[in-house]
């Protein structure tokens, strides 16, 4: 799928905002704002139920790869979720050196 039709249709099911469960959550980290080199999908089936998760790695900034755009798009119809949201911007994952 073409990386533009993937975002579009993912920001979409964002904007959508709450229609019940299934809900999805993609969280995107990495070492600074401008490059997402992982996502995080969170699945929750119904309310109360534990959160599983599934991540996804990148070299590249994960909102520009059309590989994980693309599956993300599968994911949110095979999960027929109502409910799509985005962690605004991306989380800094800390640098540790052993």
């Amino acid at each position: 799928m073409n990386l533009d039709k993937a975002k579009k249709r993912i920001a979409k099911q964002i904007n959508k905002g709450f229609d019940g469960y299934p809900q999805l959550t993609l969280t995107y980290f990495g070492r600074s704002s401008d490059c997402a080199t992982e996502v995080v999908v969170g699945f929750i089936a119904e309310a109360g139920a534990a959160v599983q998760e599934q991540r996804f790695v990148s070299k590249q900034d994960a909102r520009q790869d059309e590989t994980i755009q693309s599956v993300l798009v599968k994911i949110i119809e095979r999960a027929d979720a109502r409910t799509v949201t985005e962690v605004p911007g991306t989380v800094i994952i800390a640098h540790t050196s052993s």
